[in-house]
């Protein structure tokens, strides 16, 4: 502000002073005392001012320690609430029987081996392959990542131990992106962004189903998108190569990454992220994982149509894109999925550049031929889901930025509004101090104001919505359980489930349904039960519902009676489960 915009200042000072020089003249022509009157009056002025800028420099530096208290607790809750919300999602489904084999089972088999300082060998996948007792995780999934959950098996053995470890690392998420939202839309707009993601259906859908490696995505996805925009690349730079250990397939996320850094102009950034990606995609698939056991292609290869390795998929996909092109969007489910990733956003994810960062994930699932790669119903979204709300905040950011430019481009002088501006990508800087109204008056001032605040207000309103749109879509997902009784009661199989599991000792391998192995990998060698006979000594069956990876349910009722016939006995039946065992 100009000095005659300030009070006390420039036309009232003038006014004051003009006054109290009056005085001064009548008193001196009294008789020599307006001199002795003046000076009272003006140490009076000065005093009051001084008192009133410790005043208000007290109230301003009062407001600073609120506000770097205050966000810190607010978003300390905001992870608190979702950490503990996903760990009962979780917890409750394994202790009523709702979790199961593929892949919990998997995932613990491979923890507790690293926690063991051995290899972390998944029996319950390898003796499915057919490779043995001794097939290692790695071969499977490449997930290296997960010999950092090890310590904590040494507090607690078993699947609860994975659970809440994703649970927190879910939670965790929601601190980058708040970072990441703040600098663009203020603190409190992030902190409603921060609960978007924390409500979101892709995280809710990953915390309600088992544990997998994607549990790390979300965390270090935020970071790499955050730290990047804040300058502080070497953590960036970290984050990517921490993706690069959570699955095979990550090069493709770090490599969006790249392309984005590229679209945006850092040239040379952006190349040295997409070579590292796809020298990670080149050596964990095409040497690790093979030295792991997997095969030249592995286990989970779906891009049949296109080719036998992926060299031959990419050349097919080129030979005929409009094919390609109709299988990214066919069936309509895979259309349904995109509406669910983008609706939550409002769609601004679009304006963003960032969005090519999730693109050759999607890809990926769409281009396969696995229909539960398709769907919202299961885990995979989640590799996505922080950068896809993060280029929401980018795009609702951006559009504010073109309103506040319209505003400009009618006349506007921008000089003023640089403050609030920024370049394509960079950090947002606080307001400046106001300027005067200049030539120009008072009019195209407040026209300035007016373009600046309507800019932010778009951030501002679009932080509601997503939050609104999140709450809304809770019953249509995982986390809609949490506020239904009969999902914590479980169904009346569970008694029965719980005293089979009691049957089975310690220490034995035992061939279990899908669904019963969680609660016994903690204290025996887990193996699904499945059509083929596996020889182990201990089965525990179940012939009233159909598990996973028997094709029909009648199959369940004739592997129980091969194995009876095949020398075990029943132990134990009850509600549909039976105890087979096998003497020595």
């Amino acid at each position: 502000m100009s000095a005659d915009t300030v009070p006390g200042r420039g036309g009232s000072g003038e006014g004051e002073s003009g006054e109290a020089g009056g005085a001064g003249t009548a008193a001196a022509e009294a008789g020599g005392t307006g001199t002795a009157a003046a000076e009272p009056a003006s140490g009076g002025a000065g005093l009051r001012g001084r008192v009133a800028g410790v005043a208000a420099g007290a109230l301003e530096r009062a407001d600073g320690f609120v506000q770097r208290r205050v966000h810190p607790l607010v978003l300390g809750a905001t992870v608190l609430l979702a950490a503990y919300a996903y760990a009962v999602l979780g917890l409750v489904k394994l202790a009523t029987f709702r979790s199961s084999i593929f892949d919990l089972v998997i995932f613990d088999q491979a923890v507790r081996g690293y926690a063991g300082f051995g290899p972390p060998t998944a029996p319950a996948v390898g003796v499915n392959h057919g490779l043995g007792m001794d097939f290692l995780q790695l071969a499977d999934h490449f997930s290296p990542i997960l010999a950092v959950l090890a310590p904590l098996y040494w507090i607690h053995d078993g699947p609860q131990t994975l659970i809440i470890a994703q649970a927190v690392l879910l939670a965790l998420a929601a601190v980058p992106v708040w970072h990441y939202a703040a600098r663009r839309l203020g603190p409190v707009p992030a902190h409603l962004v921060a609960v978007a993601y924390a409500l979101s259906w892709p995280v809710a859908q990953t915390a309600g189903f088992d544990f997998h490696e994607v549990a790390f995505v979300p965390l270090l996805s935020a970071i790499m998108i955050e730290r990047f925009d804040a300058g502080r690349r070497g953590v960036a730079v970290l984050a990517a190569l921490g993706l690069l250990l959570v699955k095979e397939d990550m090069g493709l996320l770090v490599a969006g990454f790249g392309l984005y850094l590229l679209v945006t102009r850092r040239r040379l950034e952006g190349t040295a992220f997409v070579l590292l990606a796809l020298a990670a995609l080149v050596t964990v698939r095409g040497v690790l994982m093979p030295l792991a056991g997997s095969g030249e292609t592995g286990f989970h290869w779906a891009y049949g149509r296109w080719g036998a390795t992926a060299g031959e998929a990419v050349a097919g996909m080129a030979r005929d894109p409009l094919g390609t092109l109709w299988q990214f969007v066919s069936p309509e489910i895979k259309v349904d999925t995109l509406a669910f990733l983008l609706w939550p956003v409002l769609l601004t994810a679009l304006l963003s550049p960032l969005t090519l960062m999730a693109v050759p994930m999607i890809a990926e699932r769409f281009l396969g031929d696995r229909s539960q790669w398709w769907g919202p119903d299961h885990h995979y979204n989640a590799f996505i889901v922080a950068v896809l709300l993060c280029a929401g905040v980018d795009g609702v950011d951006r559009l504010g930025r073109r309103l506040r430019a319209g505003h400009a481009g009618r006349g506007v002088d921008r000089s003023t509004d640089r403050s609030t501006d920024r370049g394509a990508d960079g950090p947002e800087v606080a307001d400046g101090p106001e300027v005067a109204d200049g030539p120009e008056g008072p009019g195209r001032d407040a026209e300035r104001v007016e373009g600046r605040d309507a800019g932010h207000a778009v951030g501002r309103h679009w932080a509601v919505a997503v939050c609104v749109i999140a709450i809304t879509l809770i019953p249509r997902f995982a986390l809609g359980n949490l506020v239904e009784w009969s999902f914590y009661a479980g169904d009346p199989h569970v008694a029965a489930a719980r005293q089979a599991v009691a049957v089975v000792p310690d220490g034995v391998v035992v061939e279990a349904v899908n669904h019963v192995g969680p609660a016994l990998s903690s204290r025996t060698t887990v193996l699904l039960w499945g059509p083929d006979p596996r020889g182990a000594p201990w089965i525990v069956a179940d012939v009233d519902r159909w598990s996973f990876p028997f094709g029909a349910h009648d199959l369940q009722r004739q592997r129980v009676d091969e194995a009876l016939r095949g020398g075990y006995r029943t132990v134990f039946e009850r509600d549909g489960y039976i105890v087979l065992h096998r003497p020595s």
